[in-house]
């Protein structure tokens, strides 16, 4: 997630920016429009404030949010064609995946951020670094840095940060997959380990066929 003081960056996305907000629109075009604060018509049924639902929907949005933005970036510093359509299949799915748990929240009558820390749902406590607020997410200097990079270095860098983006990725979905209480997070984490596991591995070769690792 990027810092108020990167506010400016999306001028350099604005390209990338159309296709998310297509994600987007898609993903909550069923769901009522949003309001600053919580629905008072929660249902009973609905997940609780502290829960592992909640929290993981919460997180997961903001994790997802930072994987997007890196993949605009390097679709824009390199013409690799395997890259590239990596950080394409990354758009799509998460900003979709963004989409359905933002929509869940507001079904669920909770509001789509929280005040308190993140992953406190897992027992974590997380100190933010450098723009970085959970474990796997790129700093606000590895950001900056891959926006100056160019080709190979690009790259490199791009499947750098985004296999460790997505190791801790799964870890948080293994943890909702298996505290979750509703089907709707327990499919989407069980299903988000598995695709992001396959991605991992494919990003060892691509760095291995540039004389890297992870």
């Amino acid at each position: 997630m990027t810092s108020p003081a990167r506010a400016s960056r999306p001028m350099a996305l604005a390209g990338g920016a159309v296709l998310l907000l297509a994600l987007g629109l898609v993903a909550l075009m069923l769901v009522r429009p949003s309001s600053s604060a919580p629905s008072t018509a929660t249902s009973a049924a609905a997940p609780a404030e502290a829960s592992a639902d909640v929290g993981f929907a919460r997180d997961m949005s903001v994790h997802h949010q930072q994987a997007v933005e890196m993949s605009f970036i390097v679709r824009d510093r390199t013409s690799d064609v395997a890259v590239r359509r990596l950080a394409y299949d990354i758009i799509n799915t998460q900003a979709n995946q963004r989409g359905m748990m933002l929509g869940w929240l507001e079904t669920w009558g909770r509001a789509k951020s929280s005040p308190g820390p993140p992953m406190a749902w897992m027992g974590h406590t997380v100190t933010p670094r450098d723009g970085a607020l959970m474990p796997g997410m790129a700093t606000d200097t590895e950001l900056d840095a891959l926006r100056a990079a160019k080709g190979r270095d690009a790259e490199v860098r791009f499947l750098k940060l985004m296999t460790a983006h997505h190791r801790a990725g799964a870890e948080m979905a293994r943890a909702a997959a298996a505290a979750a209480g509703t089907d709707e997070i327990r499919n989407l984490a069980s299903g988000m380990v598995l695709g992001q596991r396959s991605e991992i591995a494919l990003m060892a070769d691509m760095l291995k066929e540039r004389g890297s690792t992870a």
